[in-house]
């Protein structure tokens, strides 16, 4: 059987690689592998999501769901200080990558590594950014959201980036049916950044 990125523990050898890329100014420089979403780059969707969502404004406690190898997480831990990161995966080898290349940035004490049910459940999150796994197929990725997006705070936001030919459209649709606000906050190279907030009561 072939892996996934969603694989909990990946069957291929774990092959090193790095993956170099710019963002607000700073160089990153960061340990990847086979076996996990992306490895060898980073991909057009984060990369999107990181140019096109603004920065927190402030400290805050953050949440990367789906965070591969960290990319994500390394950059709000390091571009905005003070703040708490949960970095969250079901891919083992992946959370293994996080936690070092968290240290390698010396922003290990602020980056929470762990899976889904390693998060505590009355934390909430002031800002939620993620590349979902569209891949999962709908259902599970509708729940997916559900689960998560219930645990921002009241006046926190979700930056979600998705494919505009992987349903990015339907998905906000879906979102505001479910009674969120969901702006579009930017399209670029074929994805669109939304922006997800709890609706008005």
């Amino acid at each position: 059987m072939s892996d996934h990125y969603f694989s909990v523990e990946p069957g291929s050898k774990a092959t090193p690689r790095t993956v170099e890329f710019t963002v607000h100014g700073r160089a990153y420089s960061l340990s990847s592998s086979t076996g996990i979403f992306s490895g060898d780059r980073l991909d057009l969707g984060t990369s999107v999501l990181l140019r096109e969502a603004p920065l927190p404004s402030g400290p805050g406690t953050f949440l990367d769901l789906g965070c591969g190898y960290g990319p994500i997480a390394s950059v709000l831990a390091t571009q905005v200080p003070g703040s708490t990161v949960w970095a969250v995966d079901v891919n083992t080898r992946a959370l293994d990558l996080t936690r070092e290349n968290a240290a390698r940035l010396q922003v290990a004490d602020r980056v929470r590594v762990a899976p889904p049910e390693g998060v505590p459940d009355d934390l909430r999150f002031d800002e939620i950014w993620s590349n979902p796994p569209i891949r999962i197929g709908k259902p599970a990725l509708h729940g997916l959201l559900e689960q998560w997006l219930r645990r921002l705070s009241p006046n926190g936001v979700a930056w979600l980036v998705v494919g505009r030919n992987l349903g990015a459209d339907s998905l906000q649709r879906w979102l505001v049916e479910q009674g969120w606000r969901c702006d579009r906050q930017a399209s670029a190279k074929g994805f669109r950044v939304l922006a997800v907030r709890r609706g008005q009561d």
